[in-house]
């Protein structure tokens, strides 16, 4: 029995090598050196992490105006129905805070675009 796998190498990667996929890679994007990908890639994941605390309050407090709803009087399910409304509040107001205190900060020490990476770099290597 032949081997066909043997007599050609396996070629894994496309032709024209890795491109990524949309804002993460150079797909349809004026990316042009690794710093603006990263800056993409940075830009994104803070963008996501936002949206799915926000999405995590919106189930908190769901869960919690339910437990009120249904508590049915009883003090102990109202104070555990109002603490996890509370702290599904206290939870998205510090992911909101968090991103003006890093831009607060880096406006204090001198780089007032802080979450910009590329921004960033020039500023360190000069």
């Amino acid at each position: 029995m032949e081997n066909l796998l043997a007599q050609e190498p396996l070629q894994v990667a496309p032709n024209n090598g890795f491109t990524g996929f949309g804002k993460l890679g150079l797909q349809g994007g004026t990316a042009s050196s690794a710093e603006d990908i990263f800056t993409n890639f940075l830009s994104s994941a803070i963008g996501l992490m936002t949206i799915i605390a926000i999405i995590w309050f919106v189930f908190i407090f769901i869960t919690g105006a339910i437990g009120y709803m249904s508590s049915g009087g009883d003090k102990a399910a109202v104070e555990s129905a109002r603490k996890k409304i509370v702290n599904g509040l206290v939870g998205l107001i510090l992911v909101i805070i968090a991103i003006f205190v890093v831009k607060l900060i880096g406006y204090l020490i001198g780089i007032p675009d802080i979450l910009n990476v590329t921004s960033l770099f020039s500023v360190i290597t000069r």
